[in-house]
């Protein structure tokens, strides 16, 4: 029996002129897993919230959905609660209380089970995701990665059939995202529950999948096996084929016959085979020359910083050098202050210790968009921000000219919650870019961007850039820091342990590098973007 059918189910926003979701007929199977992905704004949390009655959003809707073979508005709050799962994408907002162990408990005693039921369901929970080292701890004292692996385990812990995860490790480090799948992979595998995953990072889930369901315009576009689905949207030129992963895109580029690969691991393998009787004469790419010093935008001199007196340091003797009219990006794990310091460039926070020198005016796009959001539509927050003595057509013209740039025009008469999380960053975005700043300070800005407007974003970058405007951004987007970045810093413990041009600095490392760098280290020696690996294969497969 399938645990979900959707039968010609179509759903309208209020007000919204177009349906969000258009004849949707899929059927997830019992302990199947499903990625959901497409560009954002294509109806894949709409999708995902229609399968969750709690969460569906208000609007019109036709057509039919089945859990378990019942019609899925019949069931009752607790049927609901207990049948299906849901992990949304921030960490912070699922959790309600404030110890590890009541959080395990707290679904168990709304549902008013027996004291010993409750003891041993947390009890399983915490030996099944490995959180016995942490169970009485604080909430607030967890990273990020360990909030998200502890709402998962809160979920599992109702025993659901059905789990639904919304973009789940958008705000998580490279790290902690592996772990998080990895959990979900165990509980698909072991405990057979079906999966439904959205994703905009597909490198690692992809593999993960038994199916890929591809949305496009509220319609389903692509609904096949990975490898069917990978080869359907190359061929087809879809713009989410920039987001496959990269032995996949690599794959595409390069003239052969051999199976395509879809892990690091099998594109290691393939490009084994590619070149097994052939020798490897051009091994590395052309190193890119170090630009001329530029004077700093900010610089941060043994800065130290603590949010409690009583609490431990967060920053520590910190000193970071930003060089003006360049794309400077900052990684690494949660918790280890790259939030505090871009908090501390934009004046928000002042170090204990150390000196900080700014050249210019600071905007700062937070980690949480909604944070920026004061009005009841995108438009009127938009105005917001702008100078009072412009007249009503410059402001006008000036949000007409920013909603172009960001493709946020027919979004202007919507609520800012209506909105997707992608939908979301580029509204915000606008709204600080109004105040026409000197030095942008972006936290996390590619969380909820599709691949296609991840594109579109780093050419915005470059116009701002070429501009005179000095681009900070901390980032868990690898992929996209070593594509588009002038220069990256790795935080750990609360300083700069490793800088320097973007190229060098992820072609030296060994995980905080590219899918591209892990798939052809040892056969090539510097190449860090799927352009490079394309680019040598070509030109070795070329050379005899």
């Amino acid at each position: 029996m399938a645990i979900i059918e959707m039968e010609q189910f179509s759903f309208t926003y209020p007000d919204e002129p177009e349906p969000a979701l258009k004849n949707i007929s899929v059927e997830v199977g019992e302990g199947e897993f499903i990625l959901l992905c497409g560009l954002s704004g294509c109806g894949k949390t709409t999708l995902l919230r229609q399968l969750k009655p709690a969460l569906t959003p208000h609007g019109k809707s036709s057509g039919s959905i089945f859990f378990c073979g019942k019609p899925l508005g019949e069931l009752d709050l607790r049927a609901q609660t207990t049948g299906i799962g849901f992990v949304m994408q921030s960490p912070e907002a699922q959790i309600v209380t404030d110890k590890v162990w009541h959080e395990l408990a707290f679904g168990l005693e709304s549902l008013g089970l027996d004291n010993s039921v409750i003891r041993l369901r947390t009890a399983e929970m915490a030996s099944f995701f490995g959180i016995e080292e942490w169970f009485e701890k604080d909430v607030s004292s967890l990273s990020g990665g360990q909030k998200q692996l502890l709402n998962l385990a809160s979920v599992m812990a109702m025993q659901p059939k059905l789990l639904l995860l919304d973009e789940p490790t958008s705000q998580l480090d490279p790290i902690a995202a592996a772990d998080f799948l990895a959990a979900v992979r165990k509980i698909n595998e072991e405990l057979g529950v079906a999966v439904v995953l959205t994703e905009q990072r597909l490198q690692e889930v992809f593999p993960m999948a038994d199916r890929v369901i591809v949305l496009d315009s509220g319609r389903i576009f692509v609904d096949a096996p990975p490898r069917e689905a990978g080869a359907a949207l190359t061929e087809s030129s879809h713009p989410m084929a920039a987001a496959l992963p990269a032995p996949i895109k690599i794959y595409g580029a390069v003239k052969n016959s051999l199976p395509c690969p879809m892990t690091v691991r099998e594109g290691r393998q393939w490009l084994d085979e590619l070149f097994r009787e052939q020798t490897i004469r051009f091994p590395s790419m052309e190193e890119p020359q170090a630009k001329a010093g530029k004077k700093d935008a900010v610089c941060l001199k043994e800065c130290w910083f603590s949010y409690d007196r009583n609490e431990p340091d967060v920053m520590k003797d910190l000193t970071l050098h930003i060089p003006q009219g360049e794309l400077s990006c900052i990684v690494g794990g949660n918790g280890t202050g790259k939030s505090t310091a871009l908090s501390i460039m934009a004046g928000i926070f002042k170090p204990c210790r150390g000196r900080v020198t700014v050249n210019g005016r600071t905007a700062l796009l937070p980690q949480n968009p909604q944070s920026l959001f004061l009005k009841n539509t995108v438009g009127d927050d938009l105005a917001e921000v702008l100078d009072k003595p412009l007249s009503a057509g410059e402001k006008k013209q000036r949000i007409g000219d920013m909603s172009v740039l960001l493709d946020i025009g027919h979004l202007l008469s919507r609520h800012p919650y209506d909105l997707s999380g992608g939908e979301q960053q580029r509204a915000a975005l606008a709204k600080v870019l109004l105040t026409q700043p000197d030095i942008l300070l972006l936290d996390e800005p590619t969380k909820g961007l599709d691949s296609f407007f991840k594109q579109k974003f780093a050419d915005i970058l470059k116009k701002l850039i070429k501009s005179g405007i000095t681009v900070v951004m901390v980032s868990h987007d690898i992929e996209f820091c070593a594509e588009f970045a002038d220069n990256c810093t790795l935080f750990f413990n609360g300083t700069a342990i490793a800088s320097g041009g973007a190229h060098a600095f992820f072609a030296g490392n060994s995980f905080y590098t590219t899918a591209a760098s892990r798939m052809t280290r040892g056969l090539f020696q510097n190449a860090v973007r799927n352009g490079d690996v394309i680019a040598l294969c070509n030109k070795n497969r070329n050379a005899d």
